[in-house]
This record gives structure tokens, sequence and C-alpha cells, in this order.
């Protein structure tokens, strides 16, 4: 049975991309071979490396970009009759590079190489930062989560914090970076993300007693369920807990009070109770500062919600997309830029590589135009191909991109594990 395409993306835009390329067809620019660049101008601030996050999703939206009629009927009032014309066959048939889902990027690494026609370029250039802006942001904070983390998994569970499909990106994002499930079924089904979830404090207060509520979640999911022990006195439920599940009991969950403290104290009731195998997870507005200081608490797990989906104070990544190089009357590239005071971008096409020491530690991110050096062996190209003549070819398994993420992370000096704010882990060498 067929599947029904999906909606289109091209009304995730600006309205100016649209009038752009009408003015660009009317004067004839807008088939001059262009080449754009998506790339960070800083980190933000305090941020010692970001993370690349979205690729196959912003894959899912190029495929998705077309004009049909219904979006058309939307443009009437946009675009005139030419433009509209044009759009109705419009497709991108252009070249995409970039950095692969899952790697460390720097200041102005280009994270995304668009080549095509202006008028396949520009119009793409909206949906591409939405998506990659929002997601990067997420598995930046992520990573900083799980490397504060170490050994003990992190949950996202921030859906009821966030716009309903940021939520579903975000859990997406976060699993790329190391978290090792969500509370949203959406990112489960769509995604392929492990989804887990017991019960709220609600579930406690509608029965008569905390007993039996623990009672009947226990009888219904088996005694490795996780019970939460704070909705009254912790020490009490914890004993109630222990009383119903048995030793046996999977774990249990705190989710107000001075964590640290608390885990210590229910770590030694459970053990005087027997339930020696019972975890310990610990939610409540947590961040990676305080996943860094209950490292020292028993604690088996963590459950990261408000400040992950908000990129824990850093909501977007900051990334642009700026023309770099466009064809003259001859038909050959040549470098353009902006010259804006503060914002200042560097013309011409961009190769990138990750320069290494002969122990394998990344010693700086290096940006140049032109044909990139032979490689010595101890330089990892950054760049792959996504989109050749407008056919995806970039497409992998989320679980490459986590698997990209351990290493890429891994090869960074050890200052990348700092919390304190910093400066860049590795410089950005334009050669």
């Amino acid at each position: 049975m067929a599947h029904a395409p999906a909606p289109s993306t091209a009304l995730l835009t600006d309205h100016y991309e649209l009038t752009m390329l009408q003015a660009a067809l009317a004067s004839g620019a807008a088939h001059r071979r262009s080449v754009f660049e998506l790339f960070p101008r800083r980190l933000p601030e305090g941020r010692r490396y970001g993370v690349v996050a979205g690729v196959g999703r912003a894959l899912d939206a190029l495929e998705a970009f077309r004009f049909d009629d219904e979006v058309l009927a939307v443009l009437e009032d946009v675009v005139d009759a030419p433009t509209r014309e044009y759009l109705a066959s419009w497709s991108f048939r252009g070249d995409v590079w970039g950095y692969p889902e899952g790697e460390v990027y720097l200041p102005h690494s280009p994270l995304v190489v668009v080549e095509a026609s202006f008028a396949e370029a520009v119009l793409v250039e909206t949906v591409l930062l939405s998506i990659y802006n929002h997601d990067s942001a997420i598995a930046s904070a992520a990573s900083r989560m799980t490397c504060a983390a170490g050994d003990r998994p992190c949950i996202e569970m921030g859906s009821r914090r966030t716009h309903e499909e940021a939520a579903v990106a975000a859990a997406r994002a976060a699993y790329v970076a190391g978290f090792a499930s969500s509370s949203n079924l959406e990112a489960g089904r769509r995604y392929g993300v492990p989804t887990t979830g017991t019960s709220a404090h609600s579930f406690t207060l509608l029965h008569d007693t905390e007993t039996d509520a623990f009672r009947a979640q226990v009888d219904s999911l088996g005694s490795g369920t996780t019970l939460l022990v704070d909705t009254y006195d912790v020490a009490d439920a914890v004993r109630a807990a222990v009383e119903v599940a048995g030793p046996e009991l999977g774990a249990v969950r705190l989710d107000s009070g001075d964590l640290g403290v608390l885990a210590q104290q229910v770590r030694e009731q459970l053990d005087a109770l027997g339930a020696t195998g019972t975890k310990i997870v610990v939610t409540s507005d947590l961040d990676e500062f305080a996943i860094a200081a209950l490292a020292a608490a028993p604690v088996d797990g963590y459950g990261v919600g408000t400040q992950l989906v908000t990129g824990s104070g850093h909501p977007t990544s900051g990334f642009v997309y700026k023309l770099v190089a466009r064809a003259d009357d001859a038909g050959t590239l040549v470098p353009v830029a902006k010259k804006s005071i503060d914002k200042v971008s560097v013309g011409g096409r961009k190769w990138a590589m990750r320069r290494r020491t002969p122990g394998g530690v990344a010693e700086a991110e290096v940006v140049g135009i032109g044909s990139p050096p032979v490689d010595d062996g101890d330089d990892r190209p950054l760049l792959v191909p996504l989109v050749r003549e407008g056919e995806v070819v970039g497409r992998e398994p989320l679980e490459v991109a986590r698997e990209r993420h351990v290493m890429a992370r891994a090869e960074l000096p050890m200052s990348a594990k700092q919390m304190s704010r910093g400066e860049p882990v590795i410089p950005t060498v334009h050669a």
C-alpha cells in the first residue's frame, strides 16, 4: 500500500525568501550557481563546544519541500503569477554537504554547504535554520548533561515544557547526544527513541492511601516498576514501597527536596530493608550543573525536562545562512561576503577538518577555502555528502549519530568536560 506523501514544508519559511526569488527571476539572476553556508559565528556564551543535530530532520524537510496546488494558493497574495508558475515545477536539484549528525562543532564550522541555483538554495534557508538552530541547541545542552552524568542514564521528560512539535524534535536531539530514553511517545513512533514512564503524584493522590497507590501500580506494571516516593513522607513511602513490591522493586523516584541528602537517606533505608538492587532516580528541574553536583550521591538515573528542552539557557544556536560564492557572467564561482562591522562573513566555499595530535586528541578546527590539504593521518575531514543532484544520500540510522557523538566528544581535550564557563575547547584556524 503506497504511503501518502509527507505534507509540504515549503511554507515553513519567511515571506522575503519568495519576494527575493520573484525579483531574481525578473532580473535573470535566479539561475546563477550559488554556494550558501550555514555556520555559527560564535558558540553560545561560555560554552566550550556545540553538537550538530537535526540533520536527518533537515533531509526529510528538503524532500518534502514542494509547491503543490495548496501551497501555491497561499502564495497568490505573496508573489506574482510568473513566479508561481515557476514554483509549480520547482524542485531542489542541488548538492548539499554537511557535518554529519552527532558531530561536534566550533565557531565558524561550515555545518552545511549548499550548492545550487540561487532560486533553489535561497528558498530552503529558513527551514534549514529552523531545524538546525533548535535541534543543535538541545543536543549541545544534552551533551553537557550526559557528560556530567557519566555512566548513569539520563531520561528526557520535557514535553510539557515546550511546543508539542518541538518536544518531539527535542527528544530526538537529546537521544543523539546520549540520553537513554524519552517520555515522548511520538518521538518513539517517529524516530525509534526508546520511551519510558510510570506515574505522577496525581496517581498517588487519586488513591485513599499511598500503599493503595503503590499496590495498584505494582499489580499492573510488576515489581520492576518505579514508584514515586515524595508525595507525603519519603521514609514512610520507601517502607511502604518495599512492603508492597518486595526487595525486587525496580526503582524509586525523588522529585523534590535536597536530592543529594534524600538520595543518601533513601539508599541507606533501601539497603536496610533488603532492597539493595532497587535504584534511585531523581527529577526536579535538573540541569548539567545539578547533575554534576549529584555525582557523589547514590543516584542511578536522572530525569531532565525544562532545562533540556530550552537548551539550558541557550534555546538557539545562533546559526546563520550566508551566500559565500556565486557564478560570474562567465560561469566561474567567485567569493562574495558580507562586510558589516559586527556580522562579517568569509567569502569562498569552505572545507573543514579536525586537526588531531598523534594521540588522537583534537587540537584545532581547521577551515579553509580551495582544495583541502592532503591528510597526514592525524586530520579528520568533517564534511560529508548529504544530497547529490537533489537526491538524499546522507540519511543514516539515529544509532549511528549516537555512536558518532560519543567518538567526537571523546577526542576533545579534557577541558571539554568542565561545566564552568570558558572559551571554545579548541581554536578555529582559518587556512
